[in-house]
């Protein structure tokens, strides 16, 4: 192991970038010591008072107030960028060009004629390009996946997805930049692209859509007085302005392997703060999962014995992916969430820039996101022809 440090900086200092420079934090306390040590550089954010709370929290040298600077500055190794999605092409080209490992937040970009150039820049690139979805680090994700893979489900006959939040069901929120860009940037593209990645993670990748249609609750929203930091409320007045996007989505998908699923995607599902869930069933079993209850998931199987079959309650513990030599207390039950997921995601990047000899499974790729981005748009071509059928490309 390399005693040179790995110098990591974090671009955005709201509710994700947080998260991510926690997870940077955390990558040497778990799955042994492949790493070399890790410094903590710097947290960029045009909000330099949002900056610099950060860089003291978790523990960072300095707060800059400019993507500009993490990019010049020739000590950084390896950068995750968590801004706006129109901002993602300009900032990963510059960290590509200034030889920068990245780790971008999803969805890819603000575009897909911006994704499309990312996915070029990630093609030449000589240093490791990845996209963030986290839920890939699931236990309990990763498990029913293993059980997809064995063929412990049989046959499967149907996908059922769904991510439905709360986070906009107030008409006083503010008109931040995740209601605009058009369609299918709203739910779609927020929580859209991570329910759509499980989905494919699990089952394989999807090549067409039907049945896509958007909606918008609440079309206006109040114009904010300041700043709006992730899902936050802030001071707004009484000028209001057009949302762009969609508050929710639903479609139809055929997977390659010519299975069937349904998705739905909502930001306005009161009363659900966070609540990415599914149900894989196939011929001889089923697993369930609902991110509400992180620490289990539901599974089922043909069994001899009619009176032991049934749905039951897997509880995760060191026998699932992720948990063993990646929780400070490993026993079943002790619980697991988002924090943790943003640490194993940190550690697999950091893994494939050093090239670790066993390294965690790898993170998504600029061109894995960009197909995501394509199923999204697919759904809403779909929309557009009035539910019709759109092959991915």
């Amino acid at each position: 192991m390399s005693k040179q440090p790995l110098s990591v900086a974090v671009i955005g200092a709201g509710m994700a970038g947080r998260s991510h420079a926690a997870g940077y934090r955390q990558v040497n306390t778990v799955f042994g010591d492949g790493l070399p040590p890790v410094r903590l550089a710097a947290i960029a954010d045009a909000n330099t008072e949002l900056a610099a709370d950060a860089a003291r929290r978790y523990g960072y040298e300095k707060a800059v107030s400019s993507w500009e600077e993490i990019v010049e500055d020739p000590s950084i190794d390896a950068v995750s960028i968590v801004v706006g999605n129109a901002l993602h092409r300009p900032i990963a080209e510059a960290l590509i060009r200034a030889g920068k490992h990245v780790l971008c937040e999803k969805p890819l970009a603000g575009s897909l004629a911006d994704a499309e150039a990312m996915v070029a820049a990630e093609r030449t690139a000589e240093a490791v390009t990845a996209v963030g979805y986290t839920f890939r680090r699931s236990p309990a994700i990763s498990a029913i996946r293993d059980h997809v893979r064995r063929g412990e489900l049989g046959e499967l006959t149907l996908f059922n997805g769904r991510y439905w939040c709360d986070y906009a069901t107030d008409p006083r929120s503010p008109l931040s930049w995740r209601f605009k860009g058009g369609p299918g940037s709203g739910a779609l593209g927020d929580i859209g692209a991570h329910v759509i990645d499980v989905a494919e993670h699990v089952c394989g990748p999807i090549t067409s859509v039907s049945g896509g249609a958007l909606s918008t609750q609440i079309p206006k929203r109040p114009l904010p007085l300041g700043p709006v930091v992730g899902h936050n409320a802030a001071p707004v007045g009484d000028e209001v302005g057009e949302v762009e996007n969609e508050d929710t989505a639903v479609f139809t998908a055929r997977f390659q392997s010519g299975l069937t699923g349904s998705f739905s995607v909502s930001r306005t599902a009161f009363g659900l703060p966070n609540g990415l869930a599914f149900d894989a069933c196939g011929l001889s079993g089923r697993a369930s999962f609902d991110w509400h209850r992180p620490a289990e998931y539901l599974f089922d199987d043909t069994q001899p014995e009619a009176r032991t079959r049934g749905a039951r309650q897997v509880i995760a513990g060191p026998q699932l992916p992720y948990f063993a030599g990646g929780y400070p207390m490993e026993a079943p039950g002790v619980g697991g969430g988002n924090a943790e997921m943003f640490v194993y995601q940190c550690r697999a990047f950091l893994d494939q820039v050093t090239g670790a000899a066993d390294p965690l499974p790898p993170c998504a790729t600029f061109a894995d996101a960009l197909h995501t981005m394509k199923v999204a748009q697919a759904v809403v071509r779909s929309a557009e022809r009035g539910g019709a059928a759109v092959d991915v490309d």
